[in-house]
């Protein structure tokens, strides 16, 4: 039983030492010495328990995908509006980034390494399933598709990554990306353009510059035809 536990302990703390050297320096730029010396454990003993990069890349990836089910299973449990949930789930993933490495290498080690299973395919169909009963109760736009929403969802996820990466890089102590990602989903659902200054290419076909987006809130509609 003490040389079991003996070795989860190494095994764990090898994962971690691999998360951080894939959080920093990717996939290719990181070496099993690398992770051997960040652990503070033998190349006999990593070698023991990963026989290769690769393997232990899936160790961190697997580790990265529990966490995030964790806050997946929290986030839509509850009884809120399909949309809220889908902006829960986001936000929730991205302060799960903002504080694990582990996570934050799962979603880099997606992109350098595509396998089977990767960090966004445990989170992605969710929140397709969860536009899509959006759109079933009428909490959509005319319009709005819940694949393209979907395709948002997955754009403004990475630049918060993304950004958040630059901030780390540049030792940053600005507010929570997490938060800022909040404030964006709040940005896009309310709209940020008046109407009378709606980009050409936004506009209804047809209709005048104050007529406003082609996609607008059924209150809206209402109050136009009145």
């Amino acid at each position: 039983m003490v040389k079991q536990d003996r070795a989860l302990r190494t095994r764990a703390a090898l994962v971690r030492a691999a998360a951080s050297e894939f959080d920093l320096n990717g996939y290719d730029g990181t070496s099993l010495s690398a992770i051997s010396k960040t652990a503070g454990i033998s190349m006999g003993a990593l070698t023991f328990h990963f026989a290769s990069k690769a393997a232990i890349a899936e160790a961190v990836q697997e580790e990265g995908r529990g966490l995030s089910r964790i806050v997946l299973d929290e986030a839509t449990s509850g009884p809120g509006p399909a949309l809220e949930t889908v902006v829960n789930v986001t936000v929730g993933l991205i302060r799960l980034c903002e504080q694990e490495v582990v996570v934050r290498s799962a979603m880099r080690l997606a992109r350098e390494r595509p396998v089977e299973n990767t960090w966004s395919d445990i989170w992605v169909p969710i929140v397709r399933l969860l536009l899509e009963e959006a759109e079933n109760q009428g909490q959509l736009q005319d319009g709005a598709r819940p694949s393209d929403i979907t395709a948002l969802a997955e754009i403004l996820t990475s630049g918060a990554e993304a950004y958040l990466r630059s901030r780390f890089a540049s030792k940053s102590e600005a507010d929570s990306v997490a938060a800022q990602l909040k404030t964006s989903w709040q940005l896009v659902l309310s709209g940020i353009t008046a109407k009378e200054h709606v980009p050409a290419a936004l506009r209804v076909p047809g209709a005048s510059p104050t007529d406003g987006l082609a996609v607008r809130s059924q209150e809206e509609d209402g109050l136009a035809r009145n």
